[in-house]
């Protein structure tokens, strides 16, 4: 590793261990606006890192899900900037079933460079740069090249999908393919599985913001894969006043004919 992506991994760490604080303890959820539910350890972890980058790299702006204040008129001169998502599956948090992650990723040009994404419950800590590879490290042992694996079409397909969000778009997706494994898991796992080469493809038509994606779509893209839209376009950061997404595909084998499939999907 670099220094910065080393100095980002140790903070996604420290991070960390305040969410596992409050997780093992008796706390309170409150709803946003939108419904969604937030805990102290959101907000704890969102205060870490701010900090620490502010300290890292104080230069660098930094968006947040918890800090998303910065109109667009602003960041939308923002070359540089830090995404983050400081307690992705507060579900799975409330669940208490491991499946949250630290999302941290730097988004350069509209396209992230940097990304970790850290499990705390599992010990887990998956990282990559621009053209450095990608990795994943288990608790403190050595950390190991990612790879994405080939598919072959006519093998059964595995497809990762998230716990909660079913759509008619997605069962049309599943439709296409006579043989297939689901992997179900929350948070942005699904894009480090893809990455460790446990998956082939993570569909997504519901909606996700950008910090859900930013740091999964780094690191698969140092470990083969790529994340595309329903254009068959490279997803790209920071070009609306929206920080929501567009419908996507996360892919672990480039090769493959991936936007037929999509087309198909969203005609249906």
């Amino acid at each position: 590793m670099n220094s910065l992506l080393s100095n980002i991994v140790s903070l996604a760490k420290q991070a960390g261990k305040q969410i596992l604080s409050i997780y093992h303890s008796d706390f309170t959820v409150e709803y946003k606006a939108d419904k969604s539910p937030v805990t102290a350890a959101d907000m704890a972890a969102h205060q870490t890192i701010y900090q620490g980058l502010k300290q890292i790299t104080p230069e660098i702006p930094i968006l947040s899900e918890e800090l998303t204040t910065t109109d667009f008129a602003e960041r939308r001169h923002w070359q540089r900037y830090w995404l983050i998502d400081p307690l992705d599956g507060t579900k799975e948090f409330l669940e208490k079933n491991g499946e949250f992650t630290i999302n941290i990723a730097l988004i350069e040009n509209h396209v992230p460079t940097l990304g970790v994404i850290y499990a705390p419950a599992f010990d887990f800590c998956y990282f990559a740069g621009a053209d450095q590879g990608a990795f994943k490290q288990m608790a403190e042992q050595e950390a190991a090249l990612l790879q994405t694996s080939s598919w072959k079409k006519d093998s059964s397909i595995i497809i990762a999908i998230s716990r909660r969000h079913g759509t008619d778009s997605l069962q049309h997706f599943l439709a296409q393919f006579p043989a297939l494994n689901l992997l179900r898991c929350g948070s942005a796992l699904k894009f480090c599985w893809l990455a460790e080469g446990f998956a082939d493809v993570y569909p997504r038509f519901s909606p996700t913001s950008e910090w859900d994606t930013a740091a999964g779509q780094c690191i698969l893209k140092e470990a083969g894969g790529t994340l595309i839209d329903s254009q068959g376009q490279i997803l790209r950061y920071n070009t609306k006043p929206s920080l929501r997404n567009t419908a996507f595909l996360a892919v672990g084998d480039k090769s493959h004919a991936w936007a037929n499939y999509f087309v198909y999907t969203l005609r249906t």
